[in-house]
């Protein structure tokens, strides 16, 4: 491996390891935000450490940042060769992402089960890519002991909405003016929830409000949140680690394209089946959609440098 992909790979551990530590610890100031901090940092320098060590660049030409978080995870969806996530690989580092996003940049209250099974399912993730990707137990890298430790684990990611969905309504019971408490503790399953359904942004206030009124009206936690419903826990163990969960979906759910970069949009993972199917059009097609005759329309195209573009032509 090269020098800067080992770089990162190496301080992506770090984080990975001081996030578990965090976790674990017996102190509750700023755990669960500093957890979330570090677990999502773990994975965006992993996926930083993928991209070049499958012969990529994590910098556009002429930039000085790095790709951000978003560009990585699309990265390693969908671009050929330097691909090594699949769409439930990627749901997991989003919804690690968007948490650390909530909890960040405002409140954020998480049972404790709930950060488990994150705190969990993200070990578990990053114990398969280091495995596909660079041929590594986790086992070579951090003691056996280095594991989210959790005294009552839940059963099912159902059972444990439902607890979830249980407390949010005491909550918001009448003369309970615990308001505030609960659009903490909502907020976290409306983030799952965005981020299984494709959207990048946090819940606002209005929405909410609007997710509480449809709690103390009696509606089902599946009602409310018809993608989390969708998801299910998978806890064999693989080579590496004695305790494993993953987060799995169902069934899907509707995407349409949307040029990258649009607001609110998350990552998606597009799979072409015939690549002459997508990019159809030849010179005398484009001339008769655009109304123009052949030597206009190449003119055209030589112009705006369609040719140049991945996104318009290949």
């Amino acid at each position: 491996m090269k020098k800067e992909p080992r770089m990162l790979l190496r301080r992506s551990l770090d984080s990975l390891v001081l996030a578990v530590e965090r976790y674990n610890s017996p102190w509750d100031r700023g755990r669960q935000e500093v957890m979330l901090l570090l677990l999502d940092r773990a994975f965006e320098l992993l996926l930083k450490a993928a991209i070049l060590h499958r012969g990529g660049r994590i910098r556009e030409p002429g930039d000085k940042e790095t790709l951000g978080h978003d560009k990585c995870v699309r990265v390693c969806l969908s671009e050929g060769t330097l691909r090594c996530l699949t769409s439930e690989q990627a749901l997991t580092i989003q919804v690690v992402n968007s948490l650390r996003d909530a909890a960040q940049h405002y409140m954020l209250d998480v049972s404790e089960q709930q950060l488990y099974v994150y705190a969990q399912a993200g070990v578990t993730l990053y114990s398969d890519l280091l495995k596909t990707i660079f041929g590594s137990s986790l086992r070579d890298h951090v003691p056996d002991r280095v594991l989210p430790v959790c005294t009552s684990a839940p059963k099912g990611l159902h059972a444990l909405v439902e607890a979830e969905f249980d407390d949010i309504r005491k909550l918001v019971a009448p003369k309970a003016r615990k308001m505030l408490q609960a659009r903490a503790k909502i907020r976290a399953l409306a983030v799952v929830e965005a981020s299984v359904n494709g959207i990048r942004s946090q819940p606002g206030e209005r929405e909410l409000d609007k997710l509480l009124r449809r709690v103390r009206g009696g509606i089902d936690w599946r009602e409310v949140f018809p993608g989390v419903a969708t998801l299910e826990l998978a806890t064999e163990s693989p080579d590496g680690i004695p305790v494993a969960i993953r987060i799995s979906k169902r069934e899907g759910e509707a995407v349409h394209l949307v040029p990258e970069g649009t607001p609110g949009a998350m990552v998606v993972s597009v799979k072409r089946v015939n690549e002459l199917d997508y990019y159809s059009l030849g010179l005398k097609d484009l001339a008769e959609k655009t109304h123009l005759t052949q030597s206009r329309a190449l003119a055209l195209v030589r112009h705006l440098e369609l040719q140049s573009k991945i996104d318009s032509f290949k």
